[in-house]
């Protein structure tokens, strides 16, 4: 008997895979994989910028945070200024001690200018006008000019390393000849 039951051979059928599904989340998880690459790179990107920038606002702080006292001490550079300007030798004489205090205070407060990058501009009469370092206070016709020379300097302007602090203020020609 027992050699009448031969093992059966069983066949089980498989059911057939459809691979179309298996295609269709493939292609998913692909566009799924390709859309965060793509965010990832513009965070890196965004990363990058943002600490570029950082740096470029970190220099620009260090450079021109002191514009606002600078610009604050040009009226005490131009006081100081036309004090030596106006002594007369009489004065020089009986104030000799004072006039120096006033040219060694002048002469360091344009040495700590110059310390941190504030230079002075300084047109001299017949100079051409320039509009990004000079103001034009007036125009007039004088003999002998040129439109557009400077013909008188009422005050110096100043620049902090690149950037115009103060223009200089000026007198211009208005001659249409020389």
């Amino acid at each position: 008997m027992a050699e009448d039951q031969a093992p059966r051979e069983e066949t089980v059928e498989a059911p057939e895979l459809s691979e179309a599904p298996e295609i269709d989340e493939l292609e998913t998880l692909r566009a799924e994989r390709d859309e965060l690459r793509d965010r990832f790179m513009r965070a890196l990107a965004d990363a990058e910028n943002s600490r570029k920038r950082a740096d470029r606002d970190r220099r620009e702080a260090e450079q021109y945070g002191g514009t606002r006292l600078a610009r604050d001490l040009l009226p005490v550079y131009d006081n100081l200024s036309r004090a030596l300007e106006v002594a007369t030798d009489e004065q020089r004489g009986a104030a000799a001690a004072l006039i120096e205090g006033v040219e060694l205070t002048l002469r360091e407060l344009r040495n700590v200018m110059n310390k941190h990058g504030v230079r002075p501009i300084s047109p001299q009469v017949g100079d051409t006008f320039d509009p990004q370092q000079h103001q034009a206070m007036f125009e007039a016709p004088v003999p002998g000019t040129k439109a557009g020379q400077i013909i008188q300097v009422m005050t110096e302007g100043f620049m902090i390393h690149d950037r115009l602090l103060r223009p200089a203020q000026v007198g211009v020609s208005s001659n249409t000849g020389a």
